[in-house]
This record gives C-alpha cells, structure tokens and sequence, in this order.
C-alpha cells in the first residue's frame, strides 16, 4: 500500500509499518491534535520501535513514495 493510501488509516488511529523496513521499527501511530499548557499541540507522527521508547517521526522522501505499506494489527 502506498502512503497515501495509508494516511486515512492512520487519522482514524490504526498503525502502519513499511514492510521493507529491516531494522527495528514495529509501527508508525499519529497523535492527533491536542493541547499542551493550554495551546494547541499540532498532530505529529511517533515511531516505536523494539529497542527503545516511542520517538518522533517524519516520513522521508522514500516514505511517502514507498509502496509497502501495511496495516499492523494489536
């Protein structure tokens, strides 16, 4: 599936991974708007990964172009 196809998915709270990914990332989540000390907090991407916590995350040019996308279910 290509990022484009998997955004919606990912608006609606469901994770994604990229298939060719070999390293250790276990899926991609989006945090939808919300607030931090009163102000809006804009949605931002967190990718977790099996060695350490959630991070930030910013889909790269190869990314958004990829076509392996997938759904990772809980």
């Amino acid at each position: 599936m290509t990022f484009e196809k998997i955004l919606p998915y990912l608006k609606t709270g469901n994770k994604a991974v990229r298939t060719n990914w070999e390293g250790t990332e276990l899926y991609v989540k989006l945090v939808p708007e919300g607030k931090f000390e009163g102000d809006i907090l804009n949605p931002y991407f967190l990718i977790k990964t099996e060695d350490e916590a959630f991070s930030l995350w910013s889909p790269t040019d190869c990314d958004i172009l990829a076509d392996d996308w997938d759904l990772v279910s809980d």
